[in-house]
């Protein structure tokens, strides 16, 4: 299956709040309001819009979304601008078809163009090592929310880019968190 990336518009929002709610339906670590929070990144102040893309087969069908908004890393005296992926989605008709690593790849490959040095997640501990994650405790990177150490994971996306890094992640206030 040929699968294109490109950069949401306007006109992809009622087609990914749909699949963003049935990518996490059945998900047992989920809230099921993944959906809710792509709504309220997209009008805050983290938002990045050439960083929220979607996933699309031959036919034109939104297969996948995926959305990078700002951050912060807070520590002694410093901070220090990063990403976070959150959320990821894939229709589950769809998954495991690399839908959601070519979405990644993409990603990375636009933040890194605009200049952004580091992503950090929570996510499976399986499956975003692929992609270069490690953990934020390698770093000294703190999550401000309660999540197992071994799902904080963080990446540079320009070498060098966490060095002398350390601190606590401050999301958006559309987090929630």
């Amino acid at each position: 299956m040929i699968v294109t990336i490109r950069q949401e518009t306007e006109a992809d929002y009622s087609a990914v709040f749909k699949l963003t709610e049935e990518a996490f339906r059945t998900l047992e670590i989920s809230d099921h309001q993944e959906q809710f929070l792509v709504e309220r990144l997209r009008t805050s102040n983290s938002f990045i819009p050439e960083l929220s893309m979607v996933a699309c087969t031959s036919d034109g069908k939104i297969v996948g979304h995926i959305l990078l908004t700002k951050i912060k890393i807070k520590g002694e005296g410093q901070s220090h601008e990063s990403l976070v992926l959150a959320p990821i989605s894939v229709l589950p008709e769809f998954q495991n078809q690399g839908i959601g690593s070519k979405l990644i790849e993409a990603a990375h490959k636009k933040a890194k163009e605009m200049g952004f040095g580091s992503v950090v997640l929570v996510g499976h501990e399986n499956y975003y090592p692929r992609f270069g994650y490690e953990l934020c405790s390698k770093y000294e990177i703190n999550m401000p929310i309660e999540a197992p150490e071994i799902n904080c994971m963080v990446k540079e996306l320009l070498p060098g880019a966490l060095r002398g890094v350390s601190g606590t992640v401050v999301f958006d206030p559309a987090f929630g968190a």
